[in-house]
């Protein structure tokens, strides 16, 4: 796979996973809004957007060039 494809590929990544976090910060927050909401259904939410907010930054990460110190 060349620079070029292994970019587009990240770029497509980072894209899906910015929309699934997106997802999951609007299903939390309207749990917490209802009230009547499963505190660990809660707990793993938020635990997979970190996750995903991890993945993300770790994908953007890898499209900067390095940069000689």
């Amino acid at each position: 796979m060349s620079d070029a494809q292994q970019s587009q590929h990240i770029e497509r990544r980072l894209v899906e996973l910015d929309v699934e976090h997106r997802d999951l910060d609007a299903v939390i927050e309207l749990l917490v809004l209802d009230g009547h909401h499963d505190e660990l259904q809660l707990r793993r939410l938020k635990k997979r957007k970190l996750q995903l907010k991890d993945h993300i930054t770790l994908l953007k990460m890898q499209l900067v060039p390095d940069v000689p110190a």
